[in-house]
């Protein structure tokens, strides 16, 4: 695991004490857990935060009109859970999750996705609740604070172990890989034509970091979809845009090399260190140490539609993610005086996009991309899960009868949906209202075929998970006039995993 940086004995010791005070009054003052959302981009992270809130605080109102809605979360199902409730945001210099304009968003009249994350935003749910036995038994709370942050911002965590001629290596070694040859040749060209020894030059500098960016976004693109990129700022800059924070890049240097004053060498590797020391340490220190639980969302089917090097490079991402969590199996005095992350779940996205019969194929892809990351955290007593999932179910199953193929009928499972205004199916473009059947195809049986580029197989094409967007689903309206939470697949399972332990 990553260990805090060592800026200093002192600002450690000061850093550890501030946790330990923060973690005593939250101990004393009741029972409370943080719960940190992340992911790469377009995994769905919004979409989760807002249907996992939505499904809390209406499920005693789905329960009171027969709307059966998170059966496997056992709180609910018991009838133990008497309510939950949004309370006011717990720290004012983190913004709020804006879960009403998510919400607006996904069930108002012109039904869209809401914004993606760019930011750190935070909100905090109270859930009412009868505890089942034990001297604690009867009606209690839990205070849950979730913390949603940008997965590329936590990719940056391993940076803090490296330093600039390491990373410059690392990075370049990356981009002459057989999947990044090819987009990232006019950065690589005008990096190692930039001599580290030349004069600092702003003008230069901005160049180089302005191809390196571009560089990465390619590699983030649809058509490739890798995932270690950092630093994460580059992609997710946030209120760093334009500053020289953010106007450096890796350049041809050795280790050890001291840079000479004034040089370019000496300009990057002074922004490296402050990209660490003002972006990546204090997002570490103010918000990641103190998570309890941690929910990974990973677009698992992108990377699968982009072939075997996307996928190696998602199992890396992963590990790499592990790595920068400080887990451990969590008991009170570990609560109280050094917090860990005692669960974490991996959670595939998006499959509303596949039939049935291959969700748990995808939970298989999964967990084998994520099994070196999952032997590390069970190794010092975190407990590991992953899902296939989706908060916001936007389509349907049917199966369309296709006539007969050598005396047999054929029947084709499809999934269907209203693609988003714009979309394209055969030459034909949707408005938003109309729906339209899709033959996703199947997963493969044996997940290690997803390295053999056998990761998608449809009845006599290729299929592309990405080719059709779905509209978010019609909202089915309470007694109340407001809408009920959303059709989800395995969403009451994830949340069991996350929060069910603490709900006895």
């Amino acid at each position: 695991m990553i260990e805090e940086p060592a800026l200093s004995k002192f600002s450690d010791f000061l850093f550890e004490t501030r946790n330990m005070a923060s973690s005593l009054v939250e101990y004393a003052t009741g029972n409370g857990l943080r719960l940190g959302v992340t992911g790469l981009s377009r995994a769905g992270k919004t979409v989760f935060i807002t249907a996992l809130v939505h499904n809390l605080v209406r499920a005693t109102t789905a329960a009171r009109e027969n709307e059966r809605i998170l059966p496997v979360f056992r709180v609910h199902a018991e009838g133990r859970m008497t309510g939950a409730r949004l309370a006011p945001q717990p720290d004012d210099n983190v913004p709020r999750f804006a879960y009403e304009d998510h919400l607006s968003a996904l069930t108002g009249p012109d039904r869209h996705w809401p914004e993606s994350t760019r930011r750190i935003s935070e909100l905090r749910l109270t859930i009412e609740f009868e505890r089942a036995a034990g001297w604690l038994k009867g009606p209690s709370e839990l205070t849950i604070d979730i913390v949603d942050y940008p997965g590329e911002w936590l990719l940056d965590l391993p940076l803090l172990t490296k330093s600039y001629a390491q990373w410059s290596r690392d990075t370049l070694e990356a981009s002459a890989s057989a999947a990044r040859a090819s987009f990232a040749a006019a950065w690589r060209a005008a990096t190692l034509a930039a001599r580290p020894d030349l004069a600092a030059s702003e003008d230069l500098a901005r160049k180089l970091a302005d191809l390196f960016t571009a560089y990465l976004r390619a590699a983030r693109g649809e058509a490739y979809a890798l995932s270690t990129l950092p630093p994460g700022r580059f992609l997710m800059p946030g209120d760093l845009e334009g500053s020289p924070a953010l106007t450096f890049a890796p350049l041809r240097v050795e280790d050890g090399e001291t840079p000479p004053e004034g040089s370019l060498h000496a300009m990057m590797a002074r922004r490296y260190e402050a990209y660490k020391t003002h972006v990546v340490r204090p997002f570490f220190r103010d918000h990641f140490a103190r998570l309890d639980r941690q929910i990974v969302l990973v677009d698992a089917l992108a990377s699968l539609n982009s072939g075997p090097a996307a996928v190696r490079d998602l199992e890396t991402a992963m590990t790499e993610v592990l790595m920068a969590f400080r887990a451990g199996r969590a008991n009170i005095l570990s609560t109280i005086f050094r917090p860990k992350i005692d669960r974490i779940l991996f959670a595939a996205t998006k499959a509303d996009h596949l039939h049935h019969q291959s969700h748990d194929r995808l939970e298989a892809i999964l967990r084998l991309l994520t099994a070196r990351a999952i032997a590390r955290a069970e190794g010092v007593g975190a407990r590991v899960d992953v899902v296939a999932m989706a908060a916001v179910r936007a389509t349907r199953e049917a199966v369309v009868k296709q006539g007969r193929m050598f005396g047999e009928r054929v029947d084709l499972d499809a999934i269907v949906g209203a693609p988003l205004p714009g979309e394209r199916i055969d030459g034909e473009t949707f408005d938003g209202t109309s729906e339209a059947a899709i033959f996703p195809g199947a997963l493969p049986t044996d997940p290690k075929a997803v390295f053999r580029g056998d990761g998608l197989g449809a009845p006599h094409e290729a299929a592309d998970y990405r080719f059709v967007r779905f509209r978010p689903p019609a909202p089915k309206l309470a007694l109340d006039g407001r809408p009920l939470p959303a059709p989800s697949i395995r969403l009451d399972r994830a949340i069991e995993f996350l929060l069910g332990d603490r709900l006895r």
